[in-house]
C-alpha cells in the first residue's frame, strides 16, 4: 500500500531510498482544473515503471491519489470554466503542473531494498512554466554526453544527474540543449524528446536509446501512425538536420507540448505549425 505524503505538510524522511539512492521515479503532469493532459498515460507509465523497478503501487491507489490531487491543488490556480479560453488556447486561467514522486520507502543503510518497506507518493503542484513561442526556440548541443543503460532505458527514475549537469550548459537566449550518446547521435534534450520531420519521414530516436521515453513522444507518435504518415525511430544525426533534407525539428514535452525549434546550434531551420495542430494537447484531458 502506497503512501501520500503532500508537500506541503513536510517531506519525505531522511533514510527515504528516494532521496538516498534515487530509488524511484516521478511524473510531471500538464494540468487544467481538475482535469490532466495524457494523464491516463502518464498513469500508466509509472505504473509499469514501478513493476520494473520492483516497487509495489496499484492503478487504483494511483488514481485515487491523482484525484485527491486535482480536488486539492486546482482551486488554487485560479479554477475556471471550460467554457472559456486562455490566451495559449487552453480552456480557463486554471493552467498548473501536478508533480508525483514515487519512492521506495525508507529503508536502512545499504544498497538492498528492505523487503518492509512501503512505497511513498509525494505529490506537490506549482505553476505552469511560461509557453514558448509558436515562431520556434533556439536550441544547441550540450557538451554533456548522455549515458543510456539499457535495463533503464526510458524510465523517468529520480536519477537525472547528466540532465543537470548539461542544463548547467544553458545560455541565455537559448531554449534548451540536445545531448548526444557518445556516438554522437542526437538523443533527447535535458526535458524533452526530439521528432524531426525529413523528406524521408518523421525520425525519432528509438525508445532503446533514450533516458526518458516521454508520454507526450508516445502519444504524437501514435497520432501520426493513425494519419498513416510515415514515422521511423532510428538514430538521429546532425546530417539529418541539414536543409533541405530536413523540414523541421520540434521538441515533444507533455508540460510545454509541441515546440518547434528555429535555429540549433548555427543552422537555422524551417519551422511550420501543422505538428501542434495536429497533436493538440487540449484534446487529451482527462
Amino acid at each position: 500500500m502506497v503512501n501520500v505524503v503532500w508537500a506541503e505538510e513536510g517531506g519525505l524522511a531522511a533514510n527515504d531510498r528516494g532521496l538516498t539512492y534515487g530509488d524511484g521515479l516521478f511524473e510531471t503532469i500538464r494540468m487544467q482544473g481538475q482535469r490532466g493532459a495524457l494523464l491516463g498515460r502518464h498513469q500508466r507509465r509509472l505504473l509499469a515503471d514501478a513493476e520494473r523497478l520492483g516497487i509495489t503501487v496499484t492503478h487504483d491507489a494511483l488514481s485515487r491519489a491523482c484525484q485527491l490531487a486535482a480536488e486539492r491543488y486546482a482551486p488554487g490556480f485560479g479554477e475556471k470554466s471550460d467554457a472559456h479560453s486562455g490566451e495559449d488556447g487552453w480552456p480557463g486561467q486554471g493552467g498548473w503542473v501536478l508533480k508525483l514522486i514515487l519512492s521506495r520507502g525508507p529503508g536502512g543503510r545499504g544498497y538492498r531494498p528492505d523487503s518492509n518497506s512501503r512505497p511513498q507518493l509525494l505529490i506537490s503542484a506549482g505553476l505552469l512554466p511560461p509557453l514558448p513561442p509558436a515562431t520556434g526556440v533556439v536550441a544547441d548541443i550540450a557538451r554533456q554526453r548522455l549515458t543510456v543503460n539499457p535495463q533503464l532505458a526510458g524510465m523517468k527514475t529520480l536519477n537525472r544527474l547528466e540532465q543537470v549537469m548539461a542544463a548547467r550548459e544553458l545560455t541565455d537566449g537559448v531554449f534548451e540543449l540536445i545531448m548526444r550518446d557518445h556516438n554522437d547521435c542526437l538523443v533527447e534534450g535535458t526535458r524533452t524528446n526530439l521528432l524531426a520531420k525529413t523528406t524521408a519521414g518523421w525520425i525519432t530516436p528509438p525508445a532503446t536509446a533514450l533516458a526518458v521515453d516521454g508520454v507526450m513522444r508516445q502519444w504524437v507518435l501514435d497520432c501520426l501512425r493513425r494519419r498513416g504518415e510515415p514515422v521511423l525511430e532510428r538514430s538521429l544525426g546532425l546530417a539529418d538536420l541539414r536543409v533541405p533534407a530536413c523540414e523541421g525539428l520540434y521538441l515533444l514535452s507533455s508540460v510545454l507540448g509541441v515546440v518547434p525549434v528555429y535555429q540549433l546550434a548555427d543552422a537555422h531551420l524551417p519551422v511550420t505549425g501543422g505538428l501542434a495542430t495536429i497533436c493538440d494537447l487540449l484534446t487529451t484531458l482527462e
